[in-house]
C-alpha cells in the first residue's frame, strides 16, 4: 500500500488494525532488545572490564542515557522538516547498528595488550571504541525514538481512536517484552568466560547479540515499507515555532511602553507576522511543555535501576535454589511486571476506578506515578540499610587489621603491645579481624600452652593480615600472612586461598587448575571463583594425592581453607572466613521493583498517550521529543544530586532522591489542577472552517468583481 499526498492509507487491515503497525511493533521489540540488552550489562562493563570505580561508572552510564534522550530533538527536526518519519527511522537505524557493532568490537579483551597489565595505555583503544560506539548508539536510538511511536499513531484514521489507544499499550508491552528477554539473555552471555589470550567475562557476546537484533530490527522495518501511511514532512516546524516565540517576545518588549490594546496571550504579539494557526499550535505545545518541567525528577529515580540498583544487587545473595541470578538480571523484574500489569491495569484497575465514579485523568495518573516512584526509593533505602549491616569494615588510612588463626592444639593468648589489646584463641579457631592503629603497634606477647614468646611485629597500613600460630619441637611458630583483600569480591564471586598446616610442602589444584607448591605455614594467593557453587580440590602430599569437595560457597565472600591432614586420600580442612558472604537476598529488591513498575505503568504509558493526544498534527514528533527530553534531564539530575550531595551512605542518597521527588510531585499536582485538556483536532478543524469561509468570501468578491467588469 502507498499513501496519497494527504496521508490517506490504503494499507490492508487485520482485526480492525492497520497491518503496517505489526511491522512497527516487531521493529520496536527488536530495537528495545538491542538497547536494553546492551544497557543491562553496561555499568558492570565499565566497572569490571574498563576498571572504573562505582561513582565514575554510574556517572558515565547516566551521561550515556542522558545523551540517548537529548538526541530525540535532532530526530524530531529531521523527521518533521526533512526526511519524514520513515526515512529518519531507517537511516538512523543504520547508524544505530554500526554503533552496536563497534561496541561489541571494543569489548574484545586483549585487543591491544595481551598481558592486560592494567596500565592506562592498555585500555585506550577499548575506551575510545566504547565511547564511539555509545555515541553512535545514542544518535541512533535517540534519533528514532520520537518518530517510532508517533509513526505508529499516524497509521490510524481519525475514527480509530480506540484502536490507537490500544496500540500504545501494545507498543509499550513490546518495549518491555524486548527489554525482558534481552535482560535475561545478555547477563547470561556476559557471565560466560571467553577471550583471545586471557579468559574473561564474555562482553563481546553480550554486546554482539544486541548488534544482530538491531540489524534484524532494521530489516523488519524496511520490509513493511509499502504498507505504511507516510505523512510528508511539513517544513521545519520547530524553527518556525522558535521564530514565532522570538518575534512575539521582541514585539511585546518593543511596545511595552506604548498604548496598545492588551492581548489575551503573550504569543498573540506574533500575529503581525505569523498566521493564527501557527500561533494556536505553538500555544498548545508550550502549554504541554510547561507541564513537563517537573517530570525529569521521576526519570532521575527510574533510570537508577540500571546503575545504583544493579550495583546494589552485586552485594546481595543471588541464590534462588535451582538458578543463580546475576546482579544485572534483577532488572528483568521490571519488564516482567510491566507485561503483567499493563493489561491488568487497563482491563481491571482503571474500569474499577471508573465504576467508583473517580475522575482519574491522565495528569492525576502521572501524579500518582511520581509518588509511587518516591516510595520505591524508600524501599530501596531500607534494603540498603540491611545490606550495610553485613558489609565488612576495612582498615582506614592509619589502621591495620589482623586476624589470629590458632593452627595448633593448645590455647593461645596474644597481647598487642604496648597494651593495645588482648585476645584468647581456642585451638583450630580464628578470631575476627582486629583493627589496630598501625603506628602504635610494636610487638606481640604470645602465650601458647606453657610457652611464652615476645616478637616484634610491623603491619602495613590500610591492609589486612592473618597471624598464624602453632607450636612444634622448637617452640612457638608464627607466620604473618598478607591478606590483600580490601573490598568485596567483584560481581558476587568468591576469593579462595589455601593455608598449609601440614609439616611438609603440598601441591594444590582446584577444579583441574594448578595453584602451585605451598610450603608449611604458607598460603596460596587468592583465586577469584564463581559464587554459589562447590569446588573439587586436590592436594598432593609426599606424592600421595588427597582430595575433597568444598562446601557450597555463597556470593561475595573470601575464605582461607586450612589443610590440616591427609588421611586415606581424603583431606581434612577447616574454613576461616575472611569476608562474609552476601546474606541479604536479591528477592528483597522485588518490592522496590514492584512499586517502581506500578509507578511506570500509571506515569509512562499515560505520558506517551497524553503527549500524542495533546499535540497538533504537525508537531507530534516534536512533542514526543519534548517528553523524551525529560528523561535526559532526569539523568543529568542524577549526576548533579549524586555529585553535590556528598553523602557517604547509599541509603541516605536514596532517601534524598525520594524526598526531592515528593516535593516535585506536589508542585506537579498543583500545575495539573490548573491544566485544561484540549482537542487539537477540533482547534485545527475550526481553523480549516475559517479558512474555507475566508476562501469562499474571497471567491465571492472575485466573482462580483468579474461580473462588474463584464457589465462595463
Amino acid at each position: 500500500a502507498t499513501s496519497t499526498s494527504k496521508g490517506k492509507s490504503v494499507s490492508p487491515s487485520c482485526g480492525g488494525y492497520p497491518l503496517s503497525i505489526f511491522f512497527i511493533v516487531i521493529n520496536e521489540f527488536c530495537e528495545r532488545f538491542s538497547y536494553y540488552g546492551m544497557r543491562a550489562v553496561l555499568v558492570l562493563y565499565f566497572k569490571y572490564f574498563l576498571r572504573w570505580d562505582e561513582n565514575f561508572s554510574t556517572a558515565i552510564y547516566h551521561a550515556f542515557v542522558a545523551l540517548c534522550y537529548f538526541t530525540p530533538i535532532l530526530g524530531a527536526l529531521i523527521a518533521d522538516s526533512w526526511l519524514g518519519k520513515f526515512m529518519t527511522i531507517a537511516s538512523l537505524s543504520v547508524v544505530y547498528t554500526i554503533g552496536q557493532a563497534v561496541m561489541a568490537v571494543s569489548s574484545i579483551n586483549d585487543l591491544t595488550d595481551h598481558n592486560r597489565d592494567g596500565s592506562p595505555d592498555s585500555f585506550q583503544l577499548h575506551i575510545g571504541l566504547s565511547m564511539l560506539g555509545l555515541v553512535l548508539i545514542a544518535l541512533g536510538t535517540g534519533g528514532i525514538k520520537p518518530c517510532v511511536s508517533s509513526f505508529g499513531g499516524d497509521q490510524f484514521e481519525e475514527h480509530q481512536e480506540k484502536q490507537r489507544t490500544a496500540f500504545f499499550s501494545i507498543f509499550y508491552i513490546s518495549i518491555n517484552a524486548g527489554s525482558l528477554i534481552s535482560t535475561i539473555i545478555t547477563p547470561i552471555l556476559r557471565a560466560q568466560m571467553c577471550g583471545i589470550h586471557t579468559t574473561q567475562r564474555c562482553y563481546p557476546l553480550a554486546f554482539g547479540v544486541p548488534a544482530v537484533l538491531m540489524a534484524v530490527s532494521l530489516i523488519v522495518f524496511v520490509a513493511g515499507s509499502t504498507m505504511y501511511k507516510k505523512v510528508k514532512p511539513q517544513g521545519n516546524i520547530m524553527i518556525q515555532v522558535f521564530r514565532c516565540i522570538g518575534f512575539a517576545i521582541k514585539n511585546k518588549i518593543r511596545h511595552r511602553s506604548k498604548r496598545f490594546p492588551k492581548r489575551d496571550h503573550w504569543l498573540d504579539w506574533a500575529s503581525e507576522k505569523y498566521d493564527k494557526r501557527l500561533i494556536a499550535q505553538t500555544k498548545l505545545v508550550l502549554k504541554v511543555l510547561f507541564l513537563y518541567i517537573p517530570l525529569p525528577m521521576f526519570w532521575a529515580l527510574f533510570d537508577q535501576q540500571g546503575s545504583r540498583w544493579t550495583l546494589q544487587a552485586t552485594t546481595m545473595d543471588g541464590d534462588f535454589g535451582a538458578i543463580q541470578i546475576q546482579p544485572d538480571q534483577m532488572q528483568t523484574v521490571n519488564p516482567i511486571l510491566i507485561i503483567i500489569m499493563v493489561p491488568v491495569v487497563d482491563t481491571v484497575v482503571y474500569p474499577l476506578i471508573k465504576k467508583c465514579k473517580i475522575n482519574f485523568t491522565p495528569l492525576r495518573k502521572m501524579t500518582v506515578g511520581m509518588f509511587l516512584a518516591a516510595l520505591a526509593f524508600v524501599a530501596a533505602a531500607l534494603v540498603q540499610v540491611q545490606i550495610d549491616k553485613t558489609l565488612p569494615v576495612f582498615p582506614a588510612a592509619e589502621q591495620s587489621q589482623v586476624k589470629i588463626t590458632n593452627l595448633g592444639t593448645d590455647n593461645a593468648t596474644i597481647n598487642f603491645l604496648p597494651q593495645l589489646q588482648t585476645e584468647n584463641v581456642m585451638p583450630m579457631t580464628s578470631t575476627d579481624y582486629i583493627t589496630l592503629e598501625a603506628s602504635q603497634l610494636q610487638s606481640l606477647n604470645i602465650t601458647y600452652g606453657n610457652m611464652n614468646k615476645v616478637e616484634a611485629i610491623e603491619l602495613l597500613k590500610e591492609s589486612r593480615h592473618t597471624l598464624a600460630i602453632k607450636s612444634d619441637a622448637t617452640g612457638i611458630v608464627t607466620r604473618v600472612l598478607f591478606d590483600n583483600v580490601t573490598s568485596k569480591p567483584e560481581e558476587g564471586r568468591n576469593l579462595i586461598r589455601f593455608l598449609n598446616n601440614l609439616p611438609s610442602a603440598i601441591n594444590i589444584s582446584m577444579d583441574g587448575n594448578y595453584l602451585g607448591v605451598v610450603m608449611p605455614l604458607f598460603a596460596t594467593n587468592y583465586s577469584l571463583l564463581e559464587g554459589g557453587r562447590t569446588f573439587f580440590v586436590t592436594a598432593t602430599v609426599n606424592s600421595l594425592p588427597c582430595t575433597f569437595i568444598s562446601k557450597r560457597f555463597g556470593f561475595g565472600s573470601a575464605y582461607t581453607i586450612i589443610i590440616n591432614e591427609c588421611s586415606a586420600s581424603n583431606l581434612d580442612v577447616a574454613y576461616s572466613e575472611d569476608v562474609a558472604p552476601n546474606t541479604v537476598h536479591m528477592a528483597w529488591q522485588i518490592p522496590q521493583y514492584f512499586i517502581l513498575t506500578c509507578a511506570e505503568v500509571v506515569f509512562s504509558v499515560t505520558g506517551l498517550e497524553f503527549s500524542y493526544s495533546q499535540a497538533p498534527s504537525n508537531m507530534k514528533a516534536v512533542l514526543q521529543a519534548g517528553w523524551l527530553l525529560t528523561v535526559a534531564v532526569g539523568n543529568i539530575i542524577v549526576l548533579i544530586v549524586a555529585g553535590a550531595s556528598k553523602l557517604s551512605e547509599q541509603w541516605a542518597e536514596y532517601v534524598l532522591f525520594a524526598a526531592l521527588l515528593v516535593a516535585v510531585c506536589i508542585i506537579f499536582a498543583i500545575m495539573a489542577y490548573f491544566y485544561t485538556y484540549v482537542d487539537p483536532n477540533e482547534i485545527e478543524a475550526q481553523f480549516d472552517e475559517e479558512e474555507k469561509q475566508e476562501a469562499k468570501k474571497d471567491q465571492n468578491i472575485y466573482e462580483n468583481q468579474s461580473e462588474a467588469v463584464s457589465k462595463m
